[in-house]
Parts: structure tokens; C-alpha cells; sequence
């Protein structure tokens, strides 16, 4: 959706046309640096959390196994994503900070390019807070096998620049 940012006025989809998906032609555009940055957090149980802190988790290092599993992710995103472009990147940050309920990733990806990074920090981001879900799964499920605490919330672009 691209728009104005003005109230009422009709918002435009890029990669729609004609009522069908498509990738936009991004061979007009200049390259120039990008970079967009997304975080999120997972909620979990004190005990889980004091398990990945003290890193004594089952299944190992929750999250140096959620940096890998973004780093992964962030490179795949044309592949998982139908209409992004295959681009060149020139880095990805996947960073962890521990709270008292949650603990929130954040990603970092640039590149220099024709097209934005969003949907790969967005995807980066999104792969980390799975993964330690994953890590950590068997912790968090209650008698009855689910999961009251544990919740993935407020994953958002944070910023995004170009031409930096």
C-alpha cells in the first residue's frame, strides 16, 4: 500500500495490478543504502526466562540458535516471500535484549540497492521470536499442553532510511 499519508484519501497497492500480484518494476529506481530495522518480543514464563539467561536451556543457546535461525531467514525472504526482490545484502544485526516478562529481538539489514529492507528485518525478526519458541516450547506448555504465557507481540518496522 503506498498513499499520500493523508486521511481519506484511496491508498495505493504497488503489487497489485489489474486485480492480480505482481513484483513491481524496480529497474528505474537508484541504488542507494538502505537500511530498515524490526523488533519484537516473545513472552514467557520467569522460569524459561531464567533457563535462557543462566543458559541452561534443553535444548542449548536459545539464543545464539534464534540469531542463526534470523540470519537464515533474513536471506531467504524472496524465497518465502512471493513478491520481494532477490537483493544483494551488505549486513544483518540480529540482537536480544533481555526483560523482566519478555525478551525483545531486534533486527538489522542493509543493503545497497533499488528496493527497501523491511520485509527482511521483518522476517529476520519474526524467524527469532519462532525459534525461541521452539527452544523453549516443552518449558512453556502447562499440564493441558498449552501455552497461557507465552505470546509473540508487537513486531513493527522501527525505522527504515534510504540514502543514508
Amino acid at each position: 500500500m503506498k498513499g499520500s499519508g493523508k486521511p481519506g484519501e484511496a491508498p495505493v497497492f504497488t503489487h497489485i495490478e489489474n486485480d492480480q500480484a505482481h513484483m513491481v518494476d524496480i529497474t528505474a529506481k537508484t541504488e542507494v543504502p538502505r537500511e530498515a530495522v524490526a523488533s519484537g518480543r516473545i513472552y514467557l514464563r520467569d522460569e524459561t526466562l531464567r533457563a535462557i539467561r543462566e543458559g541452561t536451556a534443553v535444548k542449548g543457546n536459545v539464543l545464539a540458535t534464534a540469531r542463526v535461525a534470523a540470519t537464515l531467514a533474513v536471506k531467504d525472504t524472496p524465497r518465502i516471500i512471493p513478491m520481494c526482490h532477490p537483493i544483494q545484502l551488505g549486513a544483518i544485526t540480529i540482537d536480544f535484549v533481555e526483560m523482566e516478562t519478555c525478551i525483545e529481538a531486534t533486527a538489522r539489514v542493509k543493503s545497497y540497492g533499488r528496493t527497501g529492507v523491511e520485509m527482511e528485518a521483518l522476517t529476520g525478526v519474526s524467524i527469532a521470536l519462532l525459534t525461541i519458541w521452539d527452544m523453549v516450547k516443552s518449558a512453556e506448555k502447562d499440564d493441558d499442553g498449552q501455552y497461557p504465557v507465552t505470546r509473540i507481540d508487537d513486531i513493527r518496522v522501527v525505522e527504515k532510511r534510504k540514502g543514508i
